[in-house]
């Protein structure tokens, strides 16, 4: 068993796969923007959340694909978010990075 979960009172460091992995199959679910699904507009390629000046990753290996929404005007603020999802309130970041 990881560390991360074993030792009381640690706090869990976003990098136990297992834990990972059952938190992106719990949260992909929760997406607002699914790039299969026939409304997805071309558009929003370049609009995803990973891109977004309001998108702040999560720690860890888990951060590498989930981050939090500190858009105060989103639906989604203070919520995960898959970097890949998105929503109308998408501001770029000045520097062009993602994730």
């Amino acid at each position: 068993m990881n560390a991360d979960r074993s030792a009381p009172g640690r706090a869990w460091t976003g990098d136990d796969r297992e834990r990972n992995n059952e938190c992106h199959e719990r949260w992909l679910p929760a997406r607002n923007r699914l790039t299969d699904h026939l409304t997805y507009q071309d558009e929003w390629f370049d609009e995803q959340c990973g891109g977004c000046l309001f998108w702040v990753a999560l720690r860890g290996e888990l951060g590498r694909d989930w981050g939090v929404c500190t858009q105060p005007d989103s639906p989604f603020d203070g919520r995960a978010r898959f970097e890949h999802d998105g929503c109308e309130f998408f501001a770029i970041r000045e520097d062009g990075s993602f994730g």
